[in-house]
């Protein structure tokens, strides 16, 4: 068995999630690294304009990948549940059929994200002197849809078997090369937003690549070829766990690209500050995503040992840690902030601080509010890993509707700066539904409860 494989079925559960979490950060923030230089690279060596036709194209971009996430997440929990049981033959199978699905799917994707790109740049009133470079930048990304289906699935399956470390080092060497090849290919290649895009899918290549690498080296998942192929009770339980959190992320992203759509009539530098900041995002909830994944491999295991009290131990001391962690993050960009956002900003000194003002307030917004994202990721998490990923969907379906209607209505009564706070309000109400949720899904568990 590899090292790197760990049983949260045992010990402190505060010591196991931080330990599990930290591989994460550290791997999301790598990962991160990359989304971020590729938007410095962008920003500063190709201008407004190109910075914003990158904002332009970033919800249909992250619905697309979001929807490949939710399948794989799904899967995952299946994954964790069977090692958890110590089930390993099972485990092999799961892994089978979540290939072939995966297959699947990525040809479905792949087809239908070219076909959509120019009806929603046009529906989402892509302004004309962007558009170009924004359905270029997305025809490239769509095109390695099968790359970024494959580092996802393998990723899911390292943590779902407790492995964070070997998606951490894949992520440092993804890092690495997407940097080099951003810099090569926009300053020395001059290739363009295109070679920004290329960078990013040649890097999550690399990345795959070192996942694959170090899953044939498990013993427990040595795999035949009975293991693979479409399995119907399988199936049906793998599309159950997957297909809301796919849902569940692209209705999310169908709120943020009505947000977008009204942020794009506000011109180019409004554009270019609102994407300075949801570039940061990911900074933002670095730390939120890596308890999330934690937690959905912590309890899927401990659901599937019965370890019912070793969950609730588990939520509670993720909730305090993220909340910790959430209030250092929004310190540093309250005080920071303006230094970082400069790293992507470039233009006249007019334009710049246009550019500047709307980025930062949008920024101070959203790092005031971050304990409210925190609480959201670790209990959607958690009752992801209960198995239940239909009450996750329905916040995903609450934060669509605040966030769209948000988006609609502040700007008519506080002017352009109401855009701000549909975000905000997203949060709220995905962790009204989700409180009440998790309290409702763990009480159903009381008569499985047993010493942890």
């Amino acid at each position: 068995m590899s090292t790197h494989i760990k049983k949260m079925t045992e010990g402190k559960p505060t010591p196991l999630i931080l330990s599990f979490a930290f591989s994460l950060m550290a791997g999301n923030i790598f990962q991160q690294l990359y989304t971020v230089v590729d938007t410095m690279v962008v920003g500063k060596g190709l201008g407004v304009q190109a910075l914003a036709a990158l904002g332009a194209s970033d919800w249909l971009n992250w619905m697309m990948l979001g929807i490949i996430q939710g399948f794989t997440q799904g899967f995952g929990i299946l994954m964790a549940q069977e090692f958890g049981a110590k089930h390993e033959d099972m485990l092999r199978k799961v892994i089978g059929n979540s290939v072939c699905l995966a297959a699947i799917f990525m040809i479905i994707l792949t087809f239908v994200g070219q076909a959509i790109v120019m009806p929603v740049l046009h529906i989402l009133q892509t302004p004309a002197d962007i558009i170009g470079n924004a359905s270029l930048y997305l025809r490239i990304m769509f095109a390695g849809i099968p790359i970024v289906m494959l580092y996802n699935l393998l990723a899911c399956i390292l943590r779902a078997l407790g492995d964070g470390r070997t998606p951490l080092n894949a992520m440092i060497v993804a890092s690495l090369t997407n940097i080099s090849l951003d810099i090569l290919f926009v300053f020395g290649f001059h290739m363009g937003i295109a070679g920004a895009a290329a960078a990013t899918l040649i890097a999550q290549l690399v990345s795959a690549l070192f996942c694959i690498y170090h899953i044939r080296k498990i013993e427990m998942l040595s795999f035949v070829r009975s293991d693979f192929g479409l399995h119907q009770g399988m199936t049906r339980k793998l599309l159950f766990l997957g297909s809301p959190m796919a849902f569940q992320n692209g209705i999310i992203a169908v709120g943020g690209m009505i947000v977008q759509s009204v942020v794009n009539g506000f011109g180019v530098i409004f554009i270019a500050g609102f994407t300075a900041t949801n570039k940061l995002y990911g900074l933002l909830e670095i730390a939120a995503t890596s308890y999330g994944y934690a937690m959905v491999t912590y309890v899927g295991q401990n659901l599937g040992a019965g370890k019912i009290r070793r969950i609730k131990e588990g939520v509670r001391s993720a909730v305090m840690v993220g909340t910790v962690t959430a209030v250092m993050i929004a310190a540093v960009m309250l005080l920071g902030g303006r230094h970082i956002l400069s790293l992507f900003i470039s233009g006249t000194p007019k334009e710049y601080e246009m550019t500047m003002k709307v980025a930062y307030y949008y920024l101070s917004i959203m790092s005031i509010c971050l304990p409210v994202l925190y609480l959201l990721h670790v209990l959607r998490s958690a009752i992801q890993g209960m198995g239940n990923t239909v009450l996750p969907m329905l916040s995903g379906v609450a934060e669509f509707v605040m966030r769209t209607l948000s988006a609609l209505l502040l700007p008519v009564l506080m002017g352009q700066n109401g855009i701000f706070y549909a975000e905000i309000l997203a949060w709220f109400g995905a962790d009204a539904i989700l409180v009440t949720s998790y309290f409702v899904k763990i009480r159903g568990y009381r008569s499985l409860e047993q010493e942890g």
